[in-house]
């Protein structure tokens, strides 16, 4: 896939999910302010596929046309709140998630080299183990250290 494309149907998921959080705030302020419309939206929404905001909208405007109209503009106001924060937020979780993965899989293969060294008796004593070749980091500040992240800049370098 290209980026232009990836970045279009990014676009496109991020726009029906504001959607769906539009329609949960909205059916929130309802069941305080008009229950019964509230429960006429929730209704509507978990009998119309919600999964593709537009065509979710489309189909509404033929039911309720207010509604329609109040879920736009709160779809704005969100979008409006939450777009500027996100590409950084994008960017720094999926350098986090992407260290703790790492993280993980060196653990995990420590532990079957370990597990791999101590069912194997032709290991001698002057061969390190793998515990003492590759001791399991005693705190995530280790664990930065030895893959040199930088938290100030988010670029992980291995």
């Amino acid at each position: 896939m290209y980026p232009k494309q990836i970045a279009k149907d990014t676009a496109k998921v991020l726009q029906s999910y504001l959607t769906y959080q539009a329609v949960r705030t909205i059916i929130s302020q309802l069941s305080e302010t008009n229950p019964n419309q509230a429960i006429w939206l929730s209704h509507y929404s978990d009998r119309t596929k919600l999964q593709d905001g537009e065509a979710y909208l489309d189909g509404l405007m033929s039911e309720n046309k207010e509604l329609l109209l109040r879920i736009l503009i709160v779809r704005e106001e969100i979008a409006q709140q939450v777009l500027d924060f996100l590409p950084e937020m994008v960017r720094t979780g999926i350098v986090q998630a992407n260290v703790e993965h790492r993280r993980k899989l060196l653990e995990r293969l420590t532990k079957s080299q370990t597990s791999s060294s101590t069912t194997h008796p032709e290991s001698t004593d002057s061969e390190p183990t793998s515990q003492e070749a590759y001791p399991e980091p005693n705190s995530d500040s280790e664990i930065s250290s030895e893959f040199n992240v930088d938290d100030s800049s988010n670029q992980t370098n291995i």
